[in-house]
């Protein structure tokens, strides 16, 4: 098995020689290459694996180690992205996704605190998925509290994950903590759920945008993209890494989008009585122009920020800036520069 992860690890990295208990970040690894990197284990291996299981094992000899276990390990709720001192820092990634979403940008963030990443059940095929906003923010809460049993407490939500973590500062809030920082990162209620205004601008965009990109697609692409319009869209543009055309969802990753999915479609936003920080993408595509008009109803503060990029891009592409948002955020919740 050492043998040919090794094989495998140089060939991924591009690396002439990588020793057993070499670290896959420390080498350059990122979640590109995890993605990489698992496909070729289930291809060698027969065992597949989600990509996220590099932070659980992220060298050669502990990832030999998993592999040769008799069964799949459960993957906890809430995993360490980066360690450091003082209030952690807890991250939801957005749907269909994983913590290795924030890779980059957990990676660019200039602050001392540990960061934390949630991680959706089911994701190594031996949980049901949840299907409800709800449920989510339960289960990471319940991890949480086990690193940080009292607040005040620093929430960042990605897209979907967003919603989660309003969801949680909610339930933080009635139960008496304090929350230093509830940060939305693009994040908006499903369709249904918006004001009539905005869903009808919103209806309009998307059509005209579903009928542009349609007429270059095969005909059974262009059909689920004009007949199921809301799923086709929010699917894609909630998951701020797309896998490769030749990297397929595993059936227990598949499982998990269709349950954040449903749950984006029966989440109603309630009242929070407490600021929120939202983080807009500057170029427009998929969701509501003016975060304002969605949001300021439920919050008891609303201040939007704007990045570069579009939905996807601030997590990909543009990282940088929204890490250093980010960073500054943190800094004014915590006091600590």
């Amino acid at each position: 098995m050492i043998e040919t992860l090794t094989t495998i690890w140089q060939r991924v990295l591009q690396l002439p020689s990588i020793g057993t208990d070499d670290n896959f970040f420390d080498l350059g690894g990122d979640s590109a290459s995890a993605l990489e990197l698992f496909n070729a284990i289930a291809n060698a291996c027969g065992r597949e694996l989600p990509p996220v299981t590099i932070y659980q094992a992220p060298t050669i000899a502990a990832l030999a180690s998993l592999l040769e276990q008799a069964g799949t390990s459960r993957f906890p709720p809430i995993v360490l992205l980066r360690p450091g001192e003082g209030t952690p820092v807890f991250v939801t990634h957005g749907l269909g996704g994983t913590v290795m979403d924030f890779y980059q940008v957990v990676r660019h963030i200039q602050t001392p605190c540990p960061i934390y990443g949630m991680q959706a059940r089911g994701i190594d095929g031996l949980d049901e998925p949840f299907d409800r906003i709800e449920d989510l923010a339960q289960y990471y809460l319940d991890a949480a509290r086990e690193i940080q049993p009292h607040g005040p407490y620093l929430l960042i939500g990605y897209s979907l994950g967003g919603l989660v973590s309003l969801e949680m500062a909610q339930r933080l809030s009635a139960a008496g903590e304090s929350i230093g920082l509830l940060a939305m990162l693009d994040g908006y209620p499903h369709i249904n759920h918006l004001p009539p205004k905005q869903r009808t601008q919103l209806a309009l965009r998307r059509t005209q945008r579903r009928a542009s990109h349609a007429l270059h697609l095969p005909f059974r692409k262009a059909l689920f993209h004009m007949t199921r319009p809301w799923e086709a869209s929010t699917l894609t543009a909630a998951t701020p890494k797309r896998p490769p055309v030749e990297v397929p969802l595993t059936p227990a990753m598949q499982r998990v989008r269709d349950g954040a999915y449903l749950a984006l479609k029966r989440y109603r936003p309630r009242y929070y009585a407490g600021p929120i920080k939202f983080v807009k993408a500057e170029i427009v595509t998929d969701f509501p122009e003016d975060p304002v008009a969605v949001w300021a109803r439920f919050a008891a503060r609303f201040e939007v920020e704007t990045v570069p990029g579009d939905h996807l891009g601030i997590m990909t592409t543009h990282y940088e800036k929204l890490a250093s948002v980010l960073a500054r955020f943190i800094r004014e919740a915590t006091g600590k520069e």
